[in-house]
């Protein structure tokens, strides 16, 4: 980020950019490596290990609708905090799990956490942040996830070569920190719905069509987005027969978006369509996928991520800017929740069918399987969404001035 936009970034959003950074430190310690323990030491099938994870993310999807709205009706600090200690609990539980019952009960709680904190979040970046320079906060925040999640590897690799029981309570801690700094640091965050009840706020949000054909459309873009919980870290294994490379790759990842996103933004300024940059985005992940499919070597999957990493570098800037200039100033947070339906679905069937996929792909020796379908969900999410911005435009709407007073 520029010193001078840094400059002009409020404490309260620097302080939101630390604790985002350090619940992706945390977040991608673990969850890659969930499913290695799971499907290796626990010796489950790849679709079961899927199922856990999905399970966290529907819990958390699948109600951060009604956590985006109770944030707007009571305030979102309250909402951030309890979001993380929640979370805390959950991600520390996986540590003491003995029966299938108790991972799912680990990976409920980690999602229901994940409901509080994150559209009460992502309300509290749109609204703090000053409008001339939301969306290269966004993706400085991109960054430092990124940063985030090379840090991540470098602990997770290290934590779970030990024990897996040291890198769950570890995720737990880290999450419990930030709700502590969170509670203690963070300016409280009014309430912006003093208008509507719970009730009217889902049906406004409902109602709106344009929204909801925008939330449907990006289920695809997190069914590409999930592969990187399950099937690419097993493909890893699978070609370099090292877990070690599971972090490099992984690690990688990051690195490319650390080094070029702030460059990608910069370079895509001027493009006024963000509708489509998002499915061009999405189709250049897909396209990366795809090319797994012919990946034999160490390097040959950097370079697959190179291109995956480049379509989030596209697309992620873009997606969570478009959100708040569809919703009116006073329902932001319930507008974020309802968009993370598209994460709960898209995801689960990115970790449900994509890790089934996976299977019988190996099964069938047709190892192109699972990453055509990759492709074909980016060409389609890309088509959706050129349609849609060709149909805004014809109803006289610009997404660069939609956010409503």
């Amino acid at each position: 980020m520029k010193r001078e936009m840094w400059k002009e970034t409020p404490f309260s959003v620097k302080l939101l950019l630390t604790t985002s950074f350090m619940m992706n430190l945390g977040f991608y310690a673990l969850i890659p490596y969930l499913t290695l323990y799971l499907t290796g030491s626990i010796g489950w099938t790849l679709a079961m290990a899927g199922l856990v994870l999905s399970v966290r993310q529907f819990s958390q999807q699948g109600f951060a609708f009604l956590g985006g709205v109770m944030a707007d009706a009571f305030g979102y600090k309250g909402a951030m905090v309890l979001g993380m200690a929640v979370r805390a609990v959950g991600f520390a539980m996986f540590a003491f799990c003995t029966e299938t019952w108790h991972f799912f009960i680990a990976a409920i709680l980690s999602g229901l956490g994940g409901a509080l904190f994150d559209p009460a979040g992502s309300a509290a970046f749109a609204i703090l942040t000053p409008d001339s320079i939301r969306k290269e906060v966004f993706a400085f925040r991109n960054v430092l996830g990124n940063i985030a999640v090379v840090g991540s590897q470098i602990v997770g690799t290290a934590l779970s070569a030990v024990d897996f029981t040291y890198l769950s309570l570890f995720a737990g801690a880290i999450f419990g920190v930030n709700a502590l700094v969170s509670f203690f640091f963070l300016s409280p965050i009014s309430a912006t719905n003093t208008r509507h009840s719970i009730w009217e706020s889902m049906f406004t949000v409902i109602r709106d069509k344009r929204f909801v054909r925008f939330t449907f459309i990006l289920m695809g873009y997190y069914y590409l987005n999930m592969q990187v919980f399950l099937t690419i870290p097993l493909l890893v294994e699978h070609v370099t027969h090292s877990k070690t490379s599971v972090g490099i790759v992984l690690s990688a990842m990051s690195l490319f978006v650390i080094l070029f996103q702030m460059k990608v933004t910069q370079w895509l300024e001027g493009y006024p369509h963000r509708l489509t940059l998002i499915g061009i985005g999405t189709l250049v992940m897909g396209v990366g996928l795809f090319l797994f499919t012919f990946a034999d070597s160490l390097w040959m999957l950097l370079i697959d991520v190179f291109l995956f990493a480049l379509g989030t570098m596209i697309a992620v800037p873009n997606l969570v800017d478009v959100v708040p200039r569809f919703a009116p100033k006073d329902l932001v947070g319930a507008y974020y929740g309802f968009n993370g339906y598209s994460i709960a679905i898209g995801g689960s069937l990115g970790q449900v069918a994509g890790g089934w996929v996976y299977d019988v792909g190996l099964k069938l020796q047709a190892a192109w399987l699972p990453w055509t379908i990759c492709l074909a969900v980016g060409l389609l999410v890309a088509w959706m969404l050129h349609l849609m911005e060709q149909d805004t435009f014809k109803l006289g709407n610009d997404l660069t001035k939609i956010a409503q007073p």
